[in-house]
Order: C-alpha cells, then structure tokens, then sequence
C-alpha cells in the first residue's frame, strides 16, 4: 500500500502517514515535530525526510489546543524603512523561523501617542505566547505594561522603560560601541572628537550620545557642542555644512552611517578633505559603507546575532516558565576599520 492510501484523494498527509513510512511510531513523529529531545539523529532524520515526502505540515492549531498555547510571537516595532530598525525586524523573522514559531508584526508610527501599548494590546488580543519590543522611539506616556501582560516579553537593543510580569533583554547597549567608535579616534591622536548625534527621541541616540560622553571623559578632553541630525544623508549634509565654521574641526563620530556619508560630502566639497584633514566615523555598518569615498569606518552592529540570542531567551522563558532564565554573553564590540579614519593633520 503506498503511503496515504485509504484516505481520499487529495487529502493531507496526516501525522500516522508520516510514522508509518518512517517506520516508527507516531509518538515518535510527535517527539521529533516538536524538537523534543532522547530522539536519535537517524531517527529524526527518517521522520523528517518522510515528512518531506509526503508534504506534511505539523497541526499547530491543534498542539495550540492541547498545550493552552498559539506558537505565536508578537513583534512590536517602529514602521520604518531605516537600516538599524529594519535589520533588526528581519532578523527577528530569521530567527523566528528556526523556533518553530509564527511571527505577528504590528508596527507603531513615529509620534503615535502610547503606541507601544497599543500594539501590545492587539498581540495579546491575538493570544501570542510571548512578545518582542523592537521600539527605538520615547513615549511621552511611557510603557507601564505590568497590569496586562502575562507573557514574557523581550527587549532588543535600546530598551524603553518596560514593565512586565517576565521581561528578558537582549543586544549591545549603543553606548558601548559608540564610546569604541570615540575611543578609535582618539587613539590616533585627536585632540577631541565632535559628535553629530541622532535625535534625542530615539533611545540608541541617547545612548550613542552617552559613549561618547564617556569616551571623552575618560580621556579628559573637551567636550564640543553637538550637532543633532535625523539619521538623513541630508541631515548630514547640513550638520557638515555646520561644522566648517570651526576649522578646529579634525574628528567627527556620526551616530549612523548615512549622516556620515552625507558629513563627508560636505566636507569634501569645501575642500576638506578626508580622513586627512578630518576623520570620520560612522555607526551601523551599512551595506555601502564599505563602497563609498573613502571607504567608512564604522562599527558593525550585530542585528542577526542579536534576534537569535534573544528568541533563543524569549523560547526558553515560554516553554519553562518556572525555570531560571538561561546565561546571557553579549557579542563583542566590531569596530570596522577603514580609510576614513587616519591621525590628525600636523599642526
């Protein structure tokens, strides 16, 4: 009898189909759809090369049914098409996949009043297991979630002010890197290094902001006025365009990597040129960071690394609920040297 056979036709291959091609039992089927372990790596690899054959689909309605639980996740991020938000989503989704999971989205807008709450409202309306936090955005009315949420709730990067039964966080705090990116410059001999921050809205900016800070107190140098773009090329631009009035000018960290590019054209239509009369660095490492003139120095932020560490954290917290959460190693800071950060010129 071949697979399938006694069904009608066209009918979806069901879990005893899969265990019977296999050769083992549906118990064991079971086991292996749901990444349980004591299953042997041959057997797994019956069970789901026999899977794959037949086309069959694990019911996740009904182990929803059976365990009181969706296999949802809830992501709450910022709808925008910006590199470091956007990454970090598809990331997420990456990451999600090999959980086992489904992913629902629901995207706030810029200046949306309580919109994080909003959307948290609407995933756990959906009955989601668990819930990411991608929102790099301040909230007037913060984000007092404690009264509602009884999932665990992960927090990437920047974190707003989250309050909930079960939060996990998970991800490099900016100030780490942007004090890296500071140091970098000052290591090369810079008397000081002016910053073109992102808005003061945005937490990574705050943080950015802040290793700066750091980086330059520890050093004891001067601190310059900051110039504030809005993560634009065209915001840079303008902020360079702004810094030439200072001829002091040699080092300028740039809280993203299109303010810095759009700084470097400024500079270099004046007659700046860099990184030998002014260096330059950037933060995100973007795609054309490394094909623009002069290549850009910036540091790497890990948007990959950090969604599966954090899913990994978020799983982990739904399926052992009572269990201590599991060790937390952030990656290391990855300073992405280029030609667009040199020593400064001779006095």
């Amino acid at each position: 009898m071949t697979p399938g056979a006694g069904r009608g036709a066209g009918a979806a291959p069901r879990s005893v189909d899969v265990a019977r091609l296999a050769g083992v039992s549906q118990k064991t089927v079971s086991r292996v759809m749901n990444d349980e372990p004591y299953v042997s790596a041959d057997v797994r690899r019956r069970v789901l090369a026999a899977a794959e054959e037949l086309g069959y689909r694990s019911n996740n309605a009904a182990r929803a049914l059976a365990s009181g639980r969706t296999r949802s996740i809830g992501v709450v991020t910022l709808g925008t098409a910006l590199y470091g938000p956007a990454s970090l989503l598809m990331g997420v989704e990456r990451a999600v996949r090999d959980t086992g999971y489904a992913l629902r989205v629901v995207n706030t807008m810029e200046g949306e009043r309580a919109g994080i709450a909003g959307a948290v409202d609407s995933l756990l309306d959906q009955g989601v297991d668990g819930i990411v936090i991608s929102e790099p955005i301040d909230e007037a009315d913060g984000a007092d979630l404690s009264a509602r949420v009884d999932v665990p709730v992960l927090v990437l990067g920047a974190p707003p002010p989250i309050t909930a039964s079960h939060v996990v966080t998970a991800g490099i705090v900016s100030s780490q890197m942007a004090r890296a990116a500071t140091e970098h410059l000052l290591e090369l001999g810079h008397a000081t290094v002016h910053h073109l921050a992102g808005p003061q809205r945005w937490y990574s900016a705050r943080d950015r902001l802040d290793g700066w800070r750091e980086a330059l107190a520890a050093h004891g140098r001067a601190e310059p006025p900051v110039v504030e773009g809005d993560w634009s090329a065209a915001s840079g631009y303008t902020a360079g365009r702004e810094l030439l009035a200072d001829p002091g000018v040699t080092a300028v960290f740039a809280a993203n990597d299109d303010m810095a590019i759009g700084l470097i054209r400024a500079l270099t239509e004046a007659g700046r040129r860099v990184p030998q009369d002014v260096s330059v660095v950037g933060f995100d490492d973007i795609p054309v960071a490394a094909y623009v003139t002069p290549p850009l120095t910036t540091v790497r932020q890990p948007f990959d690394a950090m969604a599966q560490d954090g899913l990994k954290l978020l799983v982990h917290a739904i399926e052992n609920p009572q269990a201590h959460p599991l060790p937390m190693t952030d990656p290391p800071v990855e300073l992405v040297v280029r030609a667009s950060s040199a020593p400064p010129p001779p006095r």
